[in-house]
């Protein structure tokens, strides 16, 4: 494992002009990856999970330089009177980037070949090299290279300043080493072969003895087949490379013309964009570095080395060859104690707040919301805004049958989404061919919010009912992100989640302010600092105050310092974040009474908390919210009450459980050292699991109580 001084960041801490402690953003989110990465090395995980982090920290990588390293090098090229008004400098922070991720790519690789491979093979589980391969092996392997790969391969001699072959964002490729056959003396020449990863398994089975799996990297076939595409040539030596590129849409102007178009546009363009990060083997020589350098244009803050292959989130897709003795034992979703047996979803919703948390409980119960409100002949009206959505969203199918039924439904949907653009729009466009009404982006702002609106017609008149989230309505995600959902009929978040819709659909801002729902673009921000100074102001005159914030990514200044001030007045501050967490926690003279942790386990911690002590009266509201610049201040989100006393005690029981976390808790603090945190003595809390069989006890409790 890495020690922490190998980690530690060179970057000053003291960023903020006022000398606040301030962990740099990227920094920070660097040291969430590695805590995916100790996943990877945790040989308390079984082996298969262990490649699944690795996959997970590979491809979080990868996001990460085609949306934050792009913003940072495009931050090299402005001009010094704008790199004057930042408090880093962009060149510093990209090499300590570039020096971080150096040091996690080397320790990726120790893992990989020290520690997963050795494993594999206890288990009869061989990752054989062409080098390793039998006669029999090196057939099939010729026949499978000429079978399905010679016509994707496309090798093209270098020439420099001839010739300037284009990589293919993501794709992968060989850089070939190699020397003309009919003369021995002539200097070496150079090639690129690409690797179709993209069209065939990365992982191919060969064949094998009883007993004995037989795997080879598609990179090593070929390998083994570069001289039926050099004939004239001896190989003399390969070396994996890999292109990413920037994948921000630049769109100049949201607020005129068609933006969905612009949008259209630019993803046409994503994939042509320059590059973020060129890796290569690192035992690739310089002269062939410099070339691909020269030939591929590429600046020295573009390149990072990495081990003998790239794309390694396509461990993902590693065989597992029937041995779930490896994996995670499975968790079935528990059956909702009280909306899965019902056979009216709106008359117990109506009778009292119901609570769903994901993956631990069944989804079901948010798809069937929808389905019943499709079939039900009193309901005229749904809404609902979606921020991510499932290729095959069976949610977005019952609207479609609602809309068959003869109910009015719209749906918001947020364009702007990265990486889920195209999705996002493919589905608008079908969901308008059906009939809803389809609202999309703000420009200059992105809708965040997890809200759904049912207006059904009663014996007493219509009557609204409404799903508020932490987590997106994608019915994949949530099989592994931790969420919180809350079904409720209460007339006063209701109304005013209707009122948001409202706004969302025209644009104009309610009449009425808030007072329930804390709101994005206003009263969100500022409803939280007063929470926060109200702490402060007990803490001051010698009365308890407390606050606990569970979160994604903590790195809004403002809010930082308010906790800052919070800490300095005798509040106690715990703080469970799982990525970017900016506040340096435990530092004397600011942030004594604030302890902050990280969970990274089996799966994604994505429901955000907040929790005040507010006088004894205990505030305690769920978020789409992170507190970050882009939440509070360029997003429309929704940060919502629980006020059922049953449910209260419930997410409170869940955060305590988390708060207790001995087995997957990482403290959080200015060093980033990520040590695990061990407290309770030699009783494990694993949170996760606790939280799994809590509420399998309820199931069982309320069961007898039936009985």
């Amino acid at each position: 494992m890495l020690s922490s001084s190998r980690l530690k960041t060179n970057l000053p801490l003291f960023q903020t002009a006022d000398g606040l402690p301030y962990i740099h953003r990227d920094i920070s989110w660097l040291s969430f990856n590695y805590r995916v990465l100790q996943e990877a090395m945790d040989t308390n995980v079984p082996l298969f999970e262990r490649i699944k982090f690795l996959a997970i920290y590979s491809s979080n990588l990868d996001e990460f330089f085609r949306v934050r390293m792009a913003n940072q090098r495009n931050l090299l090229r402005v001009g010094k009177k704008t790199k004057r008004e930042l408090e880093t400098p962009p060149k510093m922070v990209v090499r300590e980037i570039q020096h971080i991720v150096n040091k996690q790519q080397q320790e990726f690789s120790r893992i990989l070949e020290k520690q997963i491979v050795p494993e594999l093979r206890k288990h009869g589980i061989y990752l054989l090299r062409r080098l390793d391969l039998d006669e029999r092996q090196k057939e099939f392997v010729e026949d499978y290279f000429k079978d399905h790969m010679l016509p994707f391969v496309q090798p093209v001699l270098l020439v420099k300043n001839k010739i300037r072959p284009f990589l293919i964002n993501r794709a992968l490729y060989l850089a070939v080493l190699l020397r003309s056959k009919d003369e021995p003396a002539a200097p070496e020449e150079y090639a690129i072969v690409n690797i179709p990863s993209d069209h065939l398994p990365r992982f191919v089975r060969l064949p094998s003895e009883s007993g004995r799996y037989n795997v080879i990297i598609l990179d090593d076939i070929v390998r083994h087949s570069l001289s039926w595409m050099f004939p004239g040539y001896d190989i003399l030596d390969t070396f994996s490379i890999k292109l990413t590129r920037d994948a921000e849409l630049y769109i100049d102007d949201e607020y005129s013309g068609d933006l969905i178009q612009k949008i259209k546009d630019s993803l046409a363009k994503r994939h042509v964009g320059p590059a973020s990060r060129f890796v290569y083997d690192r035992d690739m020589p310089s002269p062939l570095l410099e070339l691909l350098q020269n030939v591929l244009e590429l600046e020295k803050y573009d390149i990072l080395q990495e081990g003998r292959y790239h794309n390694n989130f396509d461990f993902f897709r590693f065989p597992d060859f029937g041995m779930n003795q490896l994996k995670y034992s499975a968790l079935e979703p528990l059956p909702h104690p009280v909306l899965t047996p019902a056979k009216d979803m709106f008359r117990v919703i109506r009778q009292k707040d119901q609570l769903l948390h994901t993956p631990f409980q069944a989804y079901d119960s948010v798809v069937r919301f929808f389905d019943e409100a499709a079939r039900d002949p009193k309901v005229t009206h749904i809404k609902i805004t979606q921020y991510r959505v499932a290729r095959k969203s069976r949610i977005l199918e019952a609207l479609i049958n609602a809309v068959k039924a003869g109910k009015q439904v719209s749906v918001f949907i947020e364009v702007k989404a990265r990486f889920d653009e195209e999705a996002n729009i493919e589905w608008g466009e079908r969901l308008e061919k059906a009939g809803v009404t389809v609202h999309y982006s703000f420009p200059g702002l992105k809708v965040h919010a997890k809200l759904a609106l049912v207006r059904r017609m009663e014996p007493k008149g219509p009557r609204l009912y409404s799903y508020l989230a932490t987590g997106n309505f994608h019915e994949e995600t949530a099989k592994v992100y931790s969420d919180y959902g809350l079904f409720t009929a209460d007339e006063r978040l209701t109304g005013e989640v209707a009122r948001v819709f409202s706004f969302l659909e025209t644009g104009k801002e309610p009449l009425q302010p808030f007072e329930h729902l804390l709101v994005g673009q206003f009263n969100l921000r500022s409803r939280l600092i007063e929470l926060i100074e109200l702490e402060t102001a007990q803490a001051k005159v010698g009365k308890k105050a407390r606050i606990v914030l569970k979160m994604n990514s903590l790195q809004d200044r403002e809010m930082i310092e308010k906790l800052y001030q919070a800490s300095q007045a005798g509040v106690e501050v715990k703080l469970i974040i799982r990525g970017i967490c900016c506040l340096a926690a435990g530092k004397p003279g600011f942030s004594e009474n604030i302890e902050a942790i990280s969970i990274v386990d089996r799966f994604l911690e994505h429901g955000r908390i907040f929790l005040f002590h507010h006088g004894g009266k205990e505030l305690l509201y769920l978020s789409s919210a992170d507190w970050m610049v882009r939440n509070l201040s360029f997003r429309v989100e929704t940060s919502f009450p629980v006020y059922d006393p049953v449910i209260k005690k419930e997410v409170m029981d869940y955060l305590n459980i988390q708060l207790g976390d001995n087995v997957k808790a990482r403290t959080l603090d200015a060093e980033m050292s990520n040590a695990y945190r061990r407290i309770n003595g030699d009783i494990p809390i694993r949170s996760q699991m606790e939280t799994y069989y809590y509420l399998k006890r309820k199931i069982e409790r309320l069961s007898d109580e039936d009985s």
